[in-house]
């Protein structure tokens, strides 16, 4: 008997392939769990032996950012607080979490967590889970519905959960590590079509679209886009179009209610996401910059065995975006495994198959941007997503990420055709030994590396000993100097410590998030800069101090009077995620404009208002 692929599965698990021997299975889901952790652990093995000294090099900012979310969620809630706006940020205009990245589900899920051992230890968990989880949930998929051989569904498993993709994102990206949400939302949407189900499986599929949308909003637009591009692919081959409408009712019903269910359940994050204040259109990142390059597929990841030799192109925006960099070998290997499964598929139920090669061709087209741009170079040669660009939702998204939505369709391809060669090995001797040196070839240079981490500046002993509540009250406004912004995450460090060990709040100024204030009504990173934080980053970075006149100093105070703040501080040892700061330059520079400062604990501070 062939081993085809698949078509979606049916009501009542009609064309389900036999499942192996119970005992058989159990072995290889011990197997899976056991290999998903273990390669968890050792992509973020540096950060383990001290989560809140430790971050991660190349993203130290997102690091932050997720650990002040994470904490944050959990004293919104624990609070009675809205977790989707706040005003301990950007003051005074607050930031509206909804259009940034809040996570809400998994803050809340995991506050106990957070309250015991504070935010950066529940990040490293989370993102582990995320790692574990996302080659688990397919490998589940792949075992129990898809494919015969559940060696070859682990296989299929690993590589999604681990890819290229998958390990850029774990340098800091709680949101797109949590690719385990996918394979679960596109099995509840093939099971839309189940006769006499569609009210039950509708309400479970909009919960499933709610939560997704809480923790990664982007991912949850282009699987839509995925499902929908597949399921339109498969329904118009001519062999599934009688079955396609004869379903088409059932499903469109379940589609419906998981509408309703999901609008329900997001009507208030939806309503602040487009309409609520501080919502803004667009990016503010630049989408050619943030496009695939054509070159990209072919070229190894940086943290990979490949990438660890020396073979890394550097062809991603930055290296949390190698979004494909699946390198030639694995390339040859699909289309030999596209023309294997074709030959060894009968006609009329090639469906699936043909949806697959369509969706990953399709997205990365896509995934290439508005225009060509091959080894770094623009050509201005323009592309379909140049036309898709300006409609709403997409004018949002980052056309590189959408080369995500390819992994899993070849860690399909590749599950597929290793268990169709187990299932009935070529008779040629020759290919039955060229079939294992392909997958080796295409498959070891990928096998991940650790991620990168560095040291970062400690939490001062003036926020952990809870000293700060001497010279702010709560719900104040202290300063951290520099001022709070991607480069310069420090501010939000120490807000998530205070929030997590239940010491009370205090707002800052800036902060690193998504707001109004770019070219076009787009967003921007961080708050519209005024005169003051111009001024002080300047100095941060550079190490410059201007001359300081009475000009600047007049400046300074009408800032710190809009801001609100009560008290200025500057730690002795300041973490720059891009850059070292100057800090004895930024000290010079502040006592320049604030005056002389007076020793607090490990920090400098100049008090604005009065002490509490």
């Amino acid at each position: 008997m062939r081993n085809q692929p698949p078509e979606p599965p049916g009501p009542a698990g009609a064309g389900d392939p036999p499942r192996p021997a119970a005992r058989s299975r159990r072995r290889t889901d011990l197997l899976a769990v056991a290999a998903s952790l273990v390669l968890a652990a050792w992509v973020t093995s540096g950060l383990w032996a001290d989560p809140s000294g430790r971050a991660v090099t190349v993203n130290s900012s997102d690091q932050a950012l997720f650990e002040w979310l994470l904490a944050f969620g959990a004293h919104a809630v624990s609070h009675g607080d809205n977790p989707l706006f706040t005003y301990l940020m950007n003051v005074p205009d607050g930031v509206n979490l909804a259009v940034n990245t809040s996570i809400t589900v998994y803050a809340v899920v995991f506050a106990p967590l957070t309250y015991l051992f504070g935010a950066p230890v529940t990040f490293l968990v989370i993102l582990v889970a995320n790692l574990a989880g996302t080659a688990l949930a397919w490998y589940w998929l792949l075992s129990r519905h898809l494919v015969r051989n559940p060696a070859a569904a682990l296989l299929g498993g690993l590589f999604i959960g681990f890819s290229p993709g998958m390990v850029s994102h774990a340098n800091a990206h709680l949101n797109w590590t949590a690719g385990w949400l996918v394979p679960i939302i596109v099995w509840r949407v093939l099971r839309l079509r189940e006769p006499g189900r569609w009210l039950r499986n509708g309400i479970v599929l909009g919960v499933l679209v709610a939560v997704a949308f809480s923790i990664a909003a982007e991912g949850l637009f282009f699987t839509a886009l995925a499902c929908g591009v597949f399921l339109a692919a498969w329904a118009l081959h001519p062999p599934r179009r009688a079955e396609a409408r004869a379903t088409l009712p059932t499903f469109a019903r379940g589609l419906g209610v998981t509408g309703a269910v999901a609008l329900a359940l997001l009507a208030y994050p939806l309503w602040l996401h487009f309409l609520g204040p501080q919502r803004f259109h667009g990016t503010g990142f630049d989408k050619v910059i943030h496009a695939e390059d054509i070159a990209a597929y072919g070229a190894f990841p940086a943290r990979s065995l490949a990438g660890a030799a020396g073979l890394e192109t550097g062809l991603a925006p930055n290296p949390t975006e190698e979004n494909s960099f699946f390198g030639l070998p694995l390339l040859i290997l699909v289309v030999a495994v596209a023309v294997l499964l074709w030959r060894r598929t009968a006609p009329d139920r090639r469906a699936t198959l043909r949806a697959l090669l369509i969706t990953a061709a399709v997205f990365t087209v896509l995934s290439w941007g508005p225009e060509i741009k091959i080894f770094g170079t623009q050509t201005g040669i323009p592309l379909p997503y140049a036309l898709l660009s300006p409609l709403p939702v997409i004018n949002a998204a980052l056309p590189a990420r959408l080369a995500l939505v390819v992994t899993p369709v070849l860690g399909l391809l590749l599950a597929h055709a290793l268990a169709a060669l187990l299932d009935r090995p070529p008779a040629n001797r020759r290919h039955r030994l060229a079939w294992p040196a392909g997958f080796a070839a295409a498959l070891l240079p990928l096998v991940p590396m650790p991620l990168l981490t560095t040291e970062r500046a400690p939490i001062p002993a003036f926020i952990t000993a809870g000293t700060w509540r001497q010279y702010v009250p709560d719900g104040g406004v202290l300063a951290p100097l520099p001022p709070t912004l991607d480069v310069t995450p420090d501010g939000q460090r120490w807000q998530a410590y205070a929030l997590s060990h239940r010491q009370g709040e205090f707002a800052i100024p800036s902060g690193f998030f998504l707001g109004p204030g770019g070219p076009d009504g787009r967003g921007r990173i961080g708050p519209v800069p005024r005169p003051t934080d111009g001024l002080l980053n300047e100095v941060a970075e550079t190490g410059v101090v201007p001359p300081i006149g009475a000009a600047e100093r007049a400046a300074a105070r009408d800032d710190l009077r809009y801001w609100r703040v009560d008290a200025v501080v500057l730690a002795d040892r300041v973490h720059g995620a891009k850059w070292p700061v100057r800090q004895e330059a930024l000290l010079r520079a502040a006592t320049e404009l604030l005056g002389p400062p007076q020793r607090v604990d490990d920090v400098w501070l100049w008090q604005v208002s009065p002490a509490p």
